[in-house]
């Protein structure tokens, strides 16, 4: 799986705004903060408001803050509000995949690594990215030193 700059960006600007804890953020304090490009952290700003991820407040004490709890908004929440399904085949979700029998088995292959990616982006909230303690289930996986290589 490859994640795009886009997506790395967007869930470091939500944790921005939990790290900020309801207080409005204005974008160029999200970008400063997280070493983004403003303009393409505006564009960002925009999908994750049309995801309802986000609010934007007007005015001299505005700016953006989360549209809810941080510990209700996962990463796959994110990822899906700037990039669409988290892992899909040639643009089509795996379990609708049509394969000739003799390689029917490699759409099992794609439903396993689609579950593989939800197990750990929809069980780590902005929250827990805030709070700095990831789910245990993550800090097992990257205390194996395979898991690194």
């Amino acid at each position: 799986m490859r994640i795009s700059a886009k997506e790395d960006y967007a869930v470091r600007a939500m944790l921005e705004l939990a790290i900020a804890d309801g207080g409005p953020l204005k974008r160029e304090q999200i970008a400063e903060a997280q070493d983004i490009p403003t303009t393409f952290l505006q564009n960002i700003l925009v999908e994750l408001r049309h995801a309802e991820l986000v609010e934007a407040q007007r005015g001299r004490v505005g700016g953006f803050r989360l549209a809810r709890p941080a510990d209700e908004i996962t990463v796959a929440d994110v990822v899906r509000a700037v990039s669409g399904p988290l892992a899909t085949v040639r643009g089509v979700r795996p379990p609708a995949l049509s394969y000739n029998t003799r390689a029917e088995p490699l759409r099992d292959v794609w439903v396993a690594l689609r579950a593989s990616i939800r197990d750990v982006l929809e069980h780590v909230t902005l929250a827990d990215l805030a709070a700095r303690q990831l789910p245990t289930t993550i800090t097992k996986t990257t205390m194996n030193p395979r898991n690194w290589a």
